[in-house]
C-alpha cells in the first residue's frame, strides 16, 4: 500500500512539472508572438493597425476548431466506455472551444467593421461559426455546475459529436457559397505578404500551446470535480445509513 501510494505521489508531480514546464512554454510563445506582431510583421497599407487583428482571428478559430475536435473525441470516448476521464475531456475540449469561438466572433466583427463598413453580414463563414458556438453552449447548457446524471452526460455528447460535424462546412463554407469572407491563405497564394508569415507562424504555435494548457487544466479541474461528487455521494450514503442504525 505504502508503495502504490508512493508511485501515485511520483506520478502526480511528473504532471504537475509538465504542466509548468507547458506553461513556460505558453508564455514564452506569447510574448514572442506579441513582439513579432507589434514590432516586426509590417503594418497593412489598407486596413493599417487593424489587420494585426489577423494574426489572433485566425489562430482563434484554429484554436476553436482543436477544441471542439477534442471535445468530440472525448464524447464518442465516453459514450463507448463510460469513463469519467473521457466526460472531463469532453467537458474540455467544449470550454475552451466555446471561449475562443467568442474571440473569433469578437475579433471577426473589429476585422469587419474596418473592411467591410459593417459590424456583422451573414456571411456563410459567420453565421457557421455562430452556429457552431450555440451548439457547444447548448453541450454546456445540459451540465449543471453541481454535476451532470448519466443521461445528461450521455445527452450532451451526442451532441457534441453532432456539432462536429459543423466544424468541416466553417472551413468550406467560403469556397461553397462564396460569400465575403477573405480567402487570405490559399494555395494559389495571395493575400498575404511574406513578410507577414512568421508572425502568422509564431502566433499559431503560441495558441498551439495556450489551447493545450487550458484543455489540461480544465480536465484537471473537472476530474477533481468529479472526485469531490463522489466523496459527497459517499458522506450522504454513510450519514443516511448511521440515520438508519440510529
Amino acid at each position: 500500500m505504502v508503495a502504490f501510494r508512493t508511485m501515485g505521489t511520483k506520478s502526480q508531480d511528473r504532471s504537475v512539472r509538465l504542466w509548468r514546464m507547458l506553461l513556460g512554454l505558453t508564455v514564452l510563445l506569447i510574448g514572442g508572438s506579441l513582439y513579432e506582431i507589434f514590432f516586426v510583421a509590417p503594418t497593412e497599407e489598407q486596413m493599417g493597425i487593424v489587420q494585426k487583428i489577423f494574426y489572433f482571428h485566425v489562430p482563434s478559430a484554429y484554436a476553436m476548431y482543436v477544441g471542439f475536435l477534442v471535445s468530440a473525441i472525448g464524447s464518442a470516448a465516453y459514450l463507448k466506455t463510460r469513463k469519467e476521464t473521457w466526460d472531463a475531456i469532453g467537458v474540455a475540449g467544449a470550454e475552451v472551444g466555446v471561449l475562443f469561438c467568442a474571440m473569433v466572433l469578437t475579433s471577426g466583427p473589429l476585422w469587419a467593421r474596418k473592411a467591410w463598413g459593417v459590424w456583422w453580414t451573414w456571411d456563410p463563414r459567420l453565421t457557421t461559426t455562430l452556429l457552431a458556438g450555440m451548439v457547444f453552449v447548448a453541450y454546456l447548457a445540459l451540465r449543471p455546475s453541481r454535476g451532470a446524471g448519466t443521461t445528461e452526460k450521455r445527452f450532451a455528447a451526442g451532441l457534441a459529436i453532432l456539432g462536429l460535424l459543423n466544424v468541416p462546412i466553417i472551413h468550406y463554407s467560403v469556397q461553397r457559397w462564396r460569400g465575403q469572407h477573405p480567402t487570405v491563405i490559399s494555395n494559389r497564394g495571395g493575400g498575404l505578404s511574406p513578410d507577414m508569415y512568421p508572425a502568422l507562424y509564431m502566433s499559431f504555435f503560441a495558441f498551439t500551446a495556450l489551447v493545450a494548457l487550458l484543455i489540461w487544466t480544465r480536465v484537471r479541474v473537472e476530474k477533481t470535480k468529479q472526485r469531490v461528487g463522489e466523496l459527497e455521494l459517499r458522506a450522504a450514503r454513510a450519514g443516511h445509513l448511521e440515520e438508519e442504525e440510529w
